[in-house]
């Protein structure tokens, strides 16, 4: 995995976990299930690119 893609993927999982205590703060479900959804995707990411880098090995 490259240094790009783990940057990337730290980001989207702390914009979703800013948006999911934004949600939570306001009352906004919406916004909190959006939140939890981006960090759902930023942890399957990482998963999908930890298997890629053991293959290449």
């Amino acid at each position: 995995m490259g240094a790009d893609d783990k940057a990337s993927n730290k980001i989207d999982d702390l914009g979703g976990k800013a948006k999911e205590g934004f949600g939570k703060l306001t009352g906004d479900k919406s916004t909190e299930n959006e939140g939890k959804m981006d960090q759902a995707k930023s942890s399957l990411k990482d998963a999908v690119e930890n298997v890629k880098d053991a293959f290449k090995k």
